[in-house]
């Protein structure tokens, strides 16, 4: 047998390390979907001059995007029989990834747990994306509900990783040269800086984008996510595909733009949930809450941690019902820090 049918939640194993195929190397095209698919106009992102007197030798990749590439490599082996990508943790970003660059992954298996249903478990991984020098560029937490295929293995022990709340602001990692003491706000789209967001301060960033399914298949298949609930709607009972929630994650933050202009890079994940499925036909809106500040080294950066939710309707700001579960209208919940002008 020739063909591979991905691996079940019987297949892992508690420490093994997955190496995943096929390295991609990044062109400008990737930054050119990237922002066809989104409306994503940061200006760190769009302009190599802007990059250049920022300190940087040319405009990189946008994270997410680059996050997208990583996290699509790791997906025939982690997430291909997956029922849904449940929530991430302590992810960082490393250093910019650059057109010319190759991307390759790896994950390891750092905990396994059985659902009580006996036809499902959650694995868990810690991936690494590393460049053409073997420097590692990114890395993130992050654990899927996968099918199992014959139901009457048994159950492994189980383990739950404990991953860190927050990244402790001293372990974000700041872009060697990054500069903002002669930021261009002007060019920048909004005057706002880092000491102008005050914690607690929420903001609601007004427009809404419907998910158009051609859109989804399109970024889907840009970013090598195999994902068969992706892509295949006869496994779900109502017969829908699932919008892959990196989808929803970068919509939210292009969306963001209108508010945190100024918000440049994303330095790390604190946590992330998939609240409730996404589909086809729904207008995704978006929010954030303002949690914390941190100084940087690096001369007139700061770090902004931001709460960001997406959500299919409902009223701004509101997010679980006095249950303390998501509502349903919320789709999406990122704890992240970024770095803004001071």
């Amino acid at each position: 047998m020739k063909t591979n049918p991905g691996r079940f939640f019987e297949d892992y194993r508690l420490g093994e390390v997955i190496r995943h195929a096929v390295p991609r190397s990044v062109s400008g095209g990737e930054r050119a979907l990237y922002h066809a698919l989104y409306p994503a106009r940061h200006a760190l992102y769009s302009s190599n001059e802007f990059a250049r007197a920022s300190g940087l030798p040319d405009s990189p990749i946008d994270d997410m995007a680059a996050f997208h590439i990583v996290f699509g490599k790791s997906v025939p082996d982690i997430s291909i029989n997956a029922v849904a990508n449940l929530g991430y943790a302590e992810a960082r970003w490393l250093r910019p990834v650059y057109p010319g660059d190759t991307l390759r992954a790896q994950s390891e298996v750092i905990g396994l747990k059985q659902n009580s249903s006996g036809k499902t478990g959650v694995v868990y991984v810690r991936t690494t994306g590393f460049n053409q020098h073997d420097l590692p560029v990114m890395e993130f937490v992050r654990w899927v509900m996968v099918r199992k295929n014959d139901l009457d293995a048994p159950a492994p022990e189980p383990v739950v990783p404990q991953t860190v709340p927050v990244v402790d602001p001293a372990n974000l990692v700041i872009p060697a040269g990054l500069d903002f003491t002669n930021y261009d706000f002007g060019l920048a789209g909004e005057p706002h800086r880092w000491g102008d967001y005050e914690i607690g301060e929420q903001i609601d960033h007004v427009d809404g984008v419907t998910i158009e399914e051609a859109e989804h298949m399109m970024a889907t298949r840009l970013w090598q996510n195999t994902s068969k609930t992706h892509f295949d709607a006869t496994p779900r009972a109502d017969g829908k595909r699932l919008i892959y929630g990196g989808h929803v994650i970068s919509m939210a933050r292009a969306l963001s733009f209108n508010g945190l202009a100024n918000a440049q890079m994303i330095v790390a994940i604190n946590a992330g949930s998939h609240a409730n499925p996404c589909f086809a036909g729904d207008t995704v809106r978006a929010w954030s809450e303002v949690l914390g500040r941190a100084e940087t080294s690096a001369p007139g950066v700061g770090a902004l941690r931001l709460r960001l939710v997406a959500a299919k309707g409902g009223a701004p700001f509101t997010l679980r019902g006095e249950d303390g579960a998501y509502l349903p209208h919320t789709l999406l919940d990122l704890d992240y820090w970024v770095l803004m002008p001071k």
